[in-house]
């Protein structure tokens, strides 16, 4: 199926055609009050398109930005997995970059300042650049960040530049995703670094999402799924190389490239090079490996409904972890509600008190877990299984289970182990 209406976010190609359709949605991380639960809620058409002039996979919808990222209730400094991984990067780069009180540091998305208090502490000068107005407050006035509250792209770099202000290094993490304007975006990082910088981003990896069967990180704020080989032809458009990459488990499976000026005449590395190659051959650059993720998708979902209504017609009771943006969409897309579980748990004190969208389940702190003691925990959060069901030992104890529901439906008694369990 084509979608004839959109052009490609990166290259402007169009048709694009269409892998998968997830009908129509509420906005993943729009959490009610409970006197919202009464009005209407808008809801959005998902689709995932294939671009195949230059194998980007993305949405078709764009919601505006200042509809989704001018209050924002995700929070980067909740997770302990994720803090550890800033934490690592910074320290990395501190090193190899031999950074000091000259240098600059900027981070785009920059959220709580989770990942630039590891600079700061360092006594490296910092910049967060971050839309959403309260998590921005946050950044600076818990953490001292310097955070402007604006959409990063060209026009910002190109002030920011004329300010004297280019940096030496350039994060940007799980952020490209969400970017309507891509080229504006990375024209924005070749403006903003140093002819000697480099930028360091990190997206969700499209090879895993499909061979993991990660549906649920499908949602309105992530426009773009991203292979090695669309980035790369969308980042030397804009007079930049990716130099390097790596493969991280992180949000259950993503790359990091390291990404520099290629006016500089530096060459990429091996890893590039063989990883391009590897999704020749795997066919990531063909719509063909996308074809049949619909179909795994409903296999999923039969699945999971059947073993929890299994579990429910055993007299078992059942809540859920994690009001993360991929338990809505899971949620909201499986029909999963009231008549499957109970209540879901968060640990965010931002989401507690507040209602999942489209299926109106209430969120209370992970205490209720021991309060109410279900009997299985969905882990809706499941890139987070190792450090949830780790936090969980009484629950764990007094005889609590857990159900992992990707890749595969799975109950678990015990920390799971393995890169995937360890992704955050």
């Amino acid at each position: 199926m084509i979608y004839e209406a959109v052009v490609c976010r990166a290259c402007g190609h169009s048709p694009l055609e269409i892998v998968l359709s997830l009908g129509q949605t509420p906005l993943a991380n729009n959490l009610l009050t409970a006197r919202q639960l009464a009005g209407p809620e808008p809801v959005y058409p998902l689709e995932v398109g294939y671009c195949p002039a230059c194998a980007l996979v993305q949405i078709t919808e764009t919601v505006p930005p200042e509809k989704l990222f001018r209050e924002y209730l995700y929070f980067s400094s909740f997770s302990d997995v994720l803090l550890r991984h800033a934490e690592e990067i910074a320290t990395r780069l501190i090193d190899q970059r031999h950074l000091w009180s000259d240098s600059l540091v900027v981070e785009v998305a920059s959220n709580d300042g989770y990942l630039l208090q590891y600079y700061k502490r360092a006594g490296i000068p910092v910049l967060g650049i971050e839309p959403a107005l309260n998590v921005a407050r946050v950044a600076e006035w818990e953490r001292g960040i310097p955070t402007l509250t604006d959409f990063f792209g060209a026009a910002l770099a190109e002030e920011l530049r004329v300010q004297g202000r280019r940096a030496d290094v350039i994060h940007a993490n799980n952020v490209l995703a969400h970017v309507a304007d891509l080229n504006g975006f990375v024209e924005g990082l070749r403006l903003l670094l140093k002819d000697e910088g480099v930028a360091v981003i990190e997206v969700p990896y499209v090879k895993d999402l499909i061979d993991h069967c990660e549906f649920d990180t499908i949602y309105h704020e992530h426009l773009c799924y991203f292979s090695l080989t669309a980035l790369d032809r969308l980042f030397r458009r804009h007079g930049l190389l990716i130099g390097d990459v790596e493969r991280t488990s992180i949000h259950g499976g993503s790359l990091r490239l390291f990404a520099s000026q290629a006016s500089k005449g530096c060459a990429s590395s091996d890893a590039v090079r063989m990883l391009l190659a590897r999704e020749r051959l795997w066919g990531v650059d063909q719509l063909d490996y996308f074809q049949h993720f619909g179909e795994r998708v409903e296999r999923l979902k039969r699945d999971l409904r059947a073993l929890l209504h299994r579990l429910r017609q055993d007299g078992s009771r059942i809540a859920a972890y994690g009001a993360a943006a991929k338990g809505s969409t899971l949620l909201n897309y499986f029909g999963i509600g009231w008549e499957t579980l109970d209540f879901v748990v968060d640990r965010s004190t931002h989401k507690q008190g507040l209602y999942m969208p489209g299926v109106h389940l209430p969120i209370y702190a992970p205490s209720r877990v021991l309060e109410e003691m279900p009997d299985y925990l969905l882990i809706l959060a499941w890139n987070f299984a190792a450090e949830i069901i780790s936090q969980q030992t009484e629950y764990q104890e007094r005889g609590g289970m857990f159900i992992v529901p990707v890749p595969e439906p799975q109950v678990v008694k015990a920390a799971i182990a393995g890169p995937r369990a360890a992704a955050c």
